[in-house]
This record gives C-alpha cells, sequence and structure tokens, in this order.
C-alpha cells in the first residue's frame, strides 16, 4: 500500500477497512460469532480506533502469526477452545480487506457449506489468460479458470482438523489446506465486488463502491 499504516486500518467511507468488513458479517447474522486475528503488535492501535470510531460489534482478538496460516491456525484453536460443537459449526474465514463481500456471497457460502461440507466462493475472470513457463507463455481458456474469493466457509471438524499440519509455502488459501487433507472443494458464486485490497488503486476503487457497504 505504500504506507506505513496496515492496510485494514486506512479509512474508507470514513471508518477503517476492517470495521466495514466485520460490519458485513454481523448484519448479515447478529448472533455470529466473530473472532479478528491481528498481529499481537497492532492491539493496541485496534483497541484505539475502536474507541476512536465508537465501534461496537462485538468480537474477539486473536494475536496472529508469521503466515496467514499461522493465523488462521491461531483463530480456529480459539474456536475450538470456546465452543463445545466447533466440529459442528460452519466456520467461515475471511480477509479483513475484503469489505464488499455481499449477503447474497456469505449466504450462498454458508448455504453451500451445509449441504457439502465447504464452499469456495468464485469469480470468472473478465480478461484473457496465460500461464508462464520460463520464458514462455501460452494461453489459457477462460472458462477453465475461476478467481477465487472469501469467505471460505468449512464444517468445523473438516478445517480444524485440516490445519493440524504443518505449514507449506504452498498453502495459499484455506481451500489449499484442506485438499492436503484430501477434501473435495466445491466451488460457489461470489461478487465481483469483493475485491482484496491490496494497492492504493483498490482502495480507491472500493471508495467508489463505498455506497454497497450500507446495502
Amino acid at each position: 500500500m505504500k504506507a506505513a499504516l496496515p492496510k485494514q486500518f486506512m479509512l474508507l467511507a470514513g471508518r477503517p477497512v476492517l470495521m466495514h468488513t466485520i460490519e458485513r458479517f454481523s448484519s448479515f447474522d447478529p448472533l455470529i460469532s466473530i473472532i479478528v486475528v491481528l498481529p499481537a503488535e497492532h492491539h493496541d492501535l485496534w483497541r484505539q480506533l475502536c474507541a476512536e470510531h465508537s465501534f461496537g460489534v462485538t468480537h474477539t482478538v486473536v494475536a496472529g502469526g508469521e503466515e496467514r496460516f499461522h493465523s488462521v491456525k491461531a483463530g480456529l484453536e480459539r474456536v475450538a477452545a470456546d465452543m463445545q460443537d466447533a466440529a459442528e459449526t460452519l466456520i467461515a474465514i475471511h480477509d479483513g480487506v475484503r469489505p464488499l463481500v455481499s449477503h447474497d456471497t456469505i449466504w450462498r457460502c454458508f448455504s453451500d457449506a451445509g449441504e457439502f461440507g465447504n464452499a469456495v466462493p468464485f469469480i470468472e475472470p473478465a480478461d484473457s489468460v496465460r500461464v508462464l513457463g520460463g520464458d514462455d507463455s501460452r494461453p489459457v481458456q477462460r472458462s477453465m479458470v475461476r478467481l477465487i474469493q472469501t469467505p471460505q466457509v468449512f464444517r468445523g471438524s473438516v478445517i480444524i482438523n485440516a490445519y493440524r499440519r504443518d505449514f507449506d509455502p504452498s498453502f495459499t488459501d484455506d481451500a489449499t489446506v484442506a485438499e492436503a487433507d484430501g477434501i473435495k472443494i466445491h466451488l460457489t458464486h461470489g461478487n465481483r465486488e469483493n475485491l482484496k485490497i491490496t494497492t492504493p488503486e483498490d482502495l480507491a476503487v472500493a471508495a467508489t463502491l463505498a455506497p454497497m457497504l450500507r446495502q
């Protein structure tokens, strides 16, 4: 993001991105239990921001780890410790910098995970796609490619067991961790606005889509 402030704390429509993300889930279901995983050194800053913005959505904060894998694992360990029925609970794992996930996408992910054991949202690429091989490249049919989003939702027993393994650099998301445990991944439709804010340009695009946050 070319900034000292971590991207999840940058302002979108007047409030930190992470607050909008949390509210997408709390407004979908006020009874949902929310665990926020942040680096330990950012906990004080987050508490300060919550006070400054009068942020009242109930959530638990857990210290993250070196890689995304370790942070998700820490969150899952908290779920397992707090919930007696964690194995049967549907657990959604979502990127804190995806504040524009729609309620329809959240609903599809939970609904499909209830039926198939897991659900991973995707969108179809709008651009032509090529695969690199050394100095060469070759085209790939767009119909054969999907761009993966979050929330990725799993039955607790599935994802908690999968995350008991050691970290591998090939684990790019929760679906790849589950696949390493022999789980077949079920894909479901996401929403194109559900972008992951990674660059200043992403934040500018999200700002133009901010009215969606009130829907």
